[in-house]
């Protein structure tokens, strides 16, 4: 039988598998009890290549963080709106349940229109990046084109156009800033 110890410095054993050992500190003679691969497990090479969420996480990711961005921009409106209207006769409990109702209020009412935008985002984006068969800016940008206008559909074919080069144009400067960060400032 082969001494399947791993090698100290890389934790790889003559295989090339990481060994997972959790008794490894306490010098203990146990052998590892698992063979964990070192590359990601992925069905098709393809997959591999591919640096790219999938719907799915994509859905998720754009609706919680729209979401999360809209409630807390929303409260903190409510929050000031409130301090605004506090009157000099109000109680101190009665100062704290206004900011408190007006900050909820507001922080949900945001919350919840930008994590419909998110989702339609997320949507399009997953949609139009399957459909083309490819990973690039105009995805993105399509992507906010159709959301803009779907997001304004209801208020008519005017505001669905000006919504659709609103959210193309904002997505398209989103992208371009990402670029410019990606490429000149270092991390």
């Amino acid at each position: 039988m082969a001494d399947s110890r791993p090698d100290r410095r890389t934790g790889l054993d003559e295989d090339g598998l990481r060994l997972y050992h959790p008794y490894q500190d306490l010098q203990i003679p146990i052998q590892s009890l698992y063979k964990i691969p070192t590359s990601p497990e992925f069905l098709f090479e393809e997959e591999a290549i591919a640096q790219r969420r999938s719907w799915g996480e994509n859905i998720t990711y754009y609706t919680g963080c729209a979401y999360l961005t809209g409630a807390v921009g929303g409260a903190g409106k409510g929050f000031f709106e409130a301090l605004k209207a506090i009157e000099p006769t109000d109680t101190w409990k009665l100062r704290v349940n206004r900011i408190l109702n007006s900050s909820g209020h507001t922080g949900r009412k945001f919350g919840n229109r930008l994590g419909v935008i998110g989702l339609l985002y997320a949507g399009f984006e997953s949609g139009i990046v399957s459909y083309r068969d490819n990973d690039d800016v105009i995805n993105s940008v399509l992507a906010g084109l159709g959301t803009g206008a779907l997001f304004k559909a209801a208020s008519g074919p005017r505001s669905a156009a000006v919504g659709g080069a609103i959210g193309g144009l904002m997505v398209g400067a989103a992208v371009g800033a990402k670029q410019i960060v990606k490429r000149y400032v270092p991390i």
